[in-house]
């Protein structure tokens, strides 16, 4: 489990294709920390490290993976953030995060209002998924509260230290993003038969 607040960004050093699988060299400051069989969420995909050492690890993601999130759009230097799973002894500082993507929305908007930014973002609201104003989502690993909720999209206010500490400061209209909503949501929604 996770919380949504990054730890490192990272940056992809080379890409394997192996069958219908990808494997990815990632170089970061917590790569040295890292070990195999651990989970660590990248842009919010929850993947196993596979091998480690002091400045690199490795990871694997899945076709089906690949397929529900934007890490098939992956190149060497491309930039991700990175968390590893909450220690059942720290402070829950964002929201209950599985590190199980829902789907990827697209970025329609960014204004710069006196030093935060606010960006809006549209999804295909055909799988069900929704969110709720004042509600947490989760966008490339990132705990955010949205708000301007609506049946295909929502907007994120971005304060400057997420903002400069995360790869928003890389996010341009039209680039795709990873949603992970809310499980909460999810639950009530498949409760009240809607999913």
């Amino acid at each position: 489990m996770f919380t949504g607040i990054i730890e490192a960004l990272g940056t992809v050093k080379t890409i394997k294709t192996e069958g219908s699988n990808r494997h990815f060299e990632i170089e970061s400051a917590i790569s040295d920390q890292l070990k195999i069989d651990q989970s660590i969420a990248h842009n919010g995909v929850c993947l196993t490290v596979t091998a480690a050492n002091d400045k690199r690890h490795w990871v694997t993601a899945i076709d089906e993976t690949l397929k529900k999130s934007n890490l098939g759009d992956f190149k060497p230097g491309t930039q991700v953030n990175l968390e590893r799973c909450m220690l059942n002894n720290g402070r829950f500082d964002g929201h209950i995060v599985q590190g199980h993507v829902d789907q990827v929305a697209v970025c329609k908007s960014i204004k710069e209002e006196e030093g935060s930014w606010i960006i809006d973002f549209e999804y295909d609201p055909t799988s069900g998924n929704v969110t709720v104003e004042k509600g947490s989502v989760t966008i490339n690993g990132i705990s955010l509260t949205c708000f301007n909720s609506r049946a295909n999209g929502f907007s994120v206010g971005i304060i400057p230290y997420t903002f400069e500490h995360t790869t928003m400061h890389q996010l341009k209209v039209g680039d795709k993003v990873n949603l992970e909503f809310d499980i909460i949501g999810k639950y009530v929604q498949r409760l009240l038969g809607k999913a």
